[in-house]
This record gives C-alpha cells, sequence and structure tokens, in this order.
C-alpha cells in the first residue's frame, strides 16, 4: 500500500510540473467544506456575458470515422463538414448536432498539402486556432479526447481580454472571421482550451438555419441529406463538462479568478466515495448557471487506486473526463443506444444489483411511476435527487481505448421557472449531480477497471526457450 502511495504521489509531482507549465500553478486560498457544509449562493460574478455551451470540439487522428461512430452510437447527424471537398487542406472536421448539442470531431491533413498548393495553413482552415504539431502531439498524449469546451459569449474579444487580464493564459487571441463570427480562446486545464465565440451579426432563425456557415462558423459547407439525418436519440443539449485535475484548489481559484464563476457544489470523498477509492469535486457555474464546469482531483491512501488517479495517469495529465448530455425522454434514449452498442455504437458501465431497484420506489416513487421504475432497472438507469428536483443518469463505459473520456446521459426532472418574458425553462442542476449514486458508479467502475489490469504472464517451459541458433 505504502508503495502505491508513493508511486500516486510521484506521478502527482510530475504531472503537477506539467500543470506549472500550463499556468495553473498559484497558491490557492480554496478551501474544500463538502457537500453538507456547502451553502448554495448566486453573487452573480461573471466578469463578462456567458450564454451556454456552444459545442464541444475533439481533437482525434481519423476524424471521418470517429464522426460516424458518435453519429450512430448518440443519435446525432453529421450536418456540417470543413474537409479538402469544401477547401480545408488543414484539417478536416465534421460537425454533429442534436437539439443544441454540437460535436466537433477533427484530425489533422498532412501539413505539406497546402504548402504544396503554395497556400498557407491559416488561409484554407476553418478553425483558427488549429495547430498541426499541436493536434498530433494531443492524439500521442491523449488519443481520442476533448481540446476544446466552446462557450457562446455576448462578445468573444472582450471574453478574451477580461480573461488575460485577471490571469487566464492566452491561447488563440480574438479572431474575425469572414465579419461574422468571433472566436478566441484561453487555457482551460491540461491540453485543453477554453474557446469564446460571438457573432458580429444576428444569426438569421430562416434561411440561415440550413447554413452551418451563418449559424456555426465561416468555411464550414451543410452535408448533403443521407441516412443519418434521420437519427435523434432524443439528445438535446451539453448539461455540464467535467475535468480531471491533479490538484483541485490551484484550478479552481484559476478559472474562477479569470471568469468570475461561482461555486455551485462541493463533495468530498466522505461525501461520495466508497471503501475502495473516492474523489473531491467541485462544480463552477455562470450567472445564468446555464455553463456547469465540475472539477475533480484524486484522494489518496484508499484500498484502490482512485479513478481519477487511473484517468490521470492514462491521460498523461488533466482533461476532460466526461460530457453529460441531457435527453428529454432518457428512456428513449437509451433503448435507442443499447441497440447501437452492439454494432459500433457505446456500451454501458455494469449496472447496479437488483436491491438498488427494491429500494427505488421508496425513493422516487413520487415522481416516476411503477412502469418507469421498471424501465430504469431494464435499461439500468440511476436515479437520485436532492432538495429541488430529480436526477436520472447513466454512464457509458470509456469511449476509446484508454479508460479516461466518457459520457453520461441524463434527464432533469422538475425545478420549472419563468424568466422575465414569462417563458418557463428547466433551473440548472436540476437534481444535483447523482451524489447518492456515486457509491454505485464508483464500484461499476472499479469493477471496469479490474478487467484492465494486467495478468500475470507465465514463466516460459523449458521446451518453448530457444537455445541454439539452428531453431530460427
Amino acid at each position: 500500500m505504502e508503495k502505491d502511495v508513493e508511486k500516486a504521489r510521484a506521478l502527482t509531482e510530475a504531472t503537477a510540473t506539467a500543470a506549472a507549465a500550463d499556468g495553473i500553478t498559484a497558491e490557492s486560498e480554496f478551501t474544500l467544506k463538502g457537500f453538507r457544509n456547502f451553502v448554495r449562493t448566486n453573487p452573480k460574478s461573471d466578469r463578462f456575458k456567458v450564454k451556454w455551451f456552444h459545442h464541444v470540439e475533439f481533437w482525434c487522428t481519423d476524424a471521418t470515422n470517429a464522426a460516424k461512430r458518435f453519429s450512430w452510437g448518440l443519435g446525432m447527424p453529421i450536418v456540417a463538414k470543413s474537409d479538402l471537398s469544401t477547401g480545408n487542406m488543414t484539417h478536416a472536421s465534421y460537425l454533429l448536432r442534436s437539439g443544441q448539442l454540437c460535436f466537433l470531431l477533427t484530425a489533422p491533413y498532412s501539413p505539406y498539402i497546402a504548402a504544396a498548393a503554395n497556400l498557407s495553413p491559416e488561409s484554407t482552415a476553418s478553425i483558427p486556432s488549429f495547430d498541426h504539431s499541436a493536434c498530433r502531439a494531443f492524439a500521442g498524449r491523449h488519443g481520442l479526447g476533448v481540446r476544446a469546451i466552446a462557450l457562446e459569449v455576448e462578445d468573444a474579444e472582450i471574453a478574451f481580454r477580461t480573461s488575460v487580464a485577471h490571469g487566464a493564459k492566452h491561447s488563440c487571441p480574438p479572431i474575425v472571421l469572414e465579419n461574422r463570427a468571433v472566436v478566441s480562446e484561453v487555457h482551460l486545464y491540461g491540453d485543453v482550451v477554453l474557446r469564446y465565440i460571438s457573432y458580429k451579426n444576428p444569426v438569421p432563425s430562416d434561411d440561415g438555419e440550413n447554413k452551418p456557415d451563418v449559424w456555426f462558423l465561416p468555411k464550414f459547407e451543410a452535408m448533403e441529406e443521407n441516412s443519418s439525418y434521420s437519427l435523434d436519440f432524443g439528445i438535446r443539449k451539453l448539461d455540464h463538462a467535467v475535468g480531471n485535475l491533479t490538484e483541485l484548489g490551484p484550478a479552481v481559484s484559476y478559472l474562477k479568478g479569470f471568469t468570475g464563476f461561482h461555486e455551485f457544489a462541493e463533495f468530498t470523498a466522505e461525501d461520495v466515495g466508497t471503501s475502495e477509492s473516492g474523489l473531491n469535486s467541485v462544480v463552477l457555474a455562470n450567472n445564468e448557471e446555464t455553463v456547469l464546469l465540475p472539477l475533480n482531483e484524486p484522494v489518496y491512501g484508499t484500498k484502490r487506486k482512485s479513478q481519477i488517479q487511473t484517468y490521470l495517469e492514462h491521460n498523461e495529465g488533466a482533461g476532460v473526463q466526461h460530457l453529460a448530455l441531457m435527453s428529454e425522454d432518457i428512456f428513449r434514449t437509451l433503448r435507442e443506444m443499447r441497440k447501437q452498442s452492439g454494432g459500433g455504437g457505446f456500451e454501458f458501465m455494469p449496472t447496479p444489483p437488483p436491491t438498488y431497484y427494491k429500494n427505488l420506489k421508496s425513493r422516487a416513487g413520487d415522481v416516476l411511476t411503477d412502469e418507469q421504475i421498471k424501465e430504469c432497472e431494464e435499461l439500468g438507469i440511476l436515479v437520485d435527487r436532492d432538495d429541488q428536483g430529480t436526477l436520472l443518469q447513466i454512464f457509458t463505459k470509456p469511449v476509446g481505448d484508454r479508460p479516461t473520456i466518457f459520457i453520461e446521459i441524463i434527464q432533469r426532472v422538475g425545478c420549472m421557472m419563468k424568466d422575465d418574458e414569462g417563458k418557463v425553462y428547466q433551473k440548472g442542476g436540476c437534481g444535483g449531480f447523482g451524489k447518492g449514486n456515486f457509491s454505485e458508479l464508483f464500484k461499476s467502475i472499479e469493477e471496469y477497471e479490474k478487467t484492465l489490469e494486467p495478468k500475470p504472464v507465465a514463466e516460459p517451459s523449458p521446451s518453448n526457450i530457444i537455445t541454439s541458433k539452428h531453431e530460427f
């Protein structure tokens, strides 16, 4: 056990050195209070106007197949592209959309293609911050992963200038795209950037709907309608994006410092751990609480290695652990996703034992019908609640080769509010983040990680040992 802890600490120091190079080094005055002592308040402290999540960009080595896999597995049509066929000789990018949720899958072309045509990479790229060497290094270090969490803001230039003035490490200064959109980026954590996007002119609601170069970004062209256009599993938006970090305090102070985001929730190992592993977590939110950014750190000294530590080892540092996608009907979404799971879609973590669902009626029988509780058990859906609403959730296994990034599907029930104009909306974070289910999730992850542990290698028998060059 002591050797394992020492190894963990050595990894922590190495990762902290990398974090220092990324600019998250300031001593933090942040103190973790935990769920019981945390009092939620919203000071409306944003430093600039943040609207909502705009898109998530994944970097990979094969955008074509990655996009098809996400499209097939999540029921998200591929609606737009920027590749060789559109004049982009720098990178291939394919845009998936379902409701307000947009995923962008990007992979590099050879940097010599544009040069051979006497073109600069910047002149053909649709993502102005794209960098060949950075993308290839990202794939080698992390595998398939999230490069950018993009927020739509009122003014991407003001957001950038304000962020940098308050300690953010700049990644891409504001760039105006065809006098329609402004894009800028600052460092978030690890090799992940926080991307700001704003529009100089209002996006048309009628003729612009089928023009991704208008409602998304210039240089993107609509895909020809095909079978993928009929895909729709009911996923509607990104609810939250979770990051795994080596050390929570400096990262929370860094992000709060340049955005002004407030603390929305806190959890410690005592709140959400098991007898075998655990984590500490803080959720940050914007004024409207439409952007939720949970941050996790590992805890040490437990029987098993923390799942966060496992992530950090395989991801070679901080990064996005999972994306929570909100469904309008989680039962329909899960039925469709499970149909696809055996044919190129996503597989799910092991389901809880039957006793979990026997107790569900007493915990959520006033919200869910007997038939819905039965469906929860059949589909493996977890249910939790807070003092305001109810959360239904389920987690996929990691989406790639490494035990790193995965997907969460959720539905929130309750917390309906009216804005100043009388429009009905659901309060952000309604039902919490599954605190009551963390132990079950941890157990599932622990069981899954056991299947990844190296198997002992048998000693070769004398008959299999080569003793002479004549045996080749």
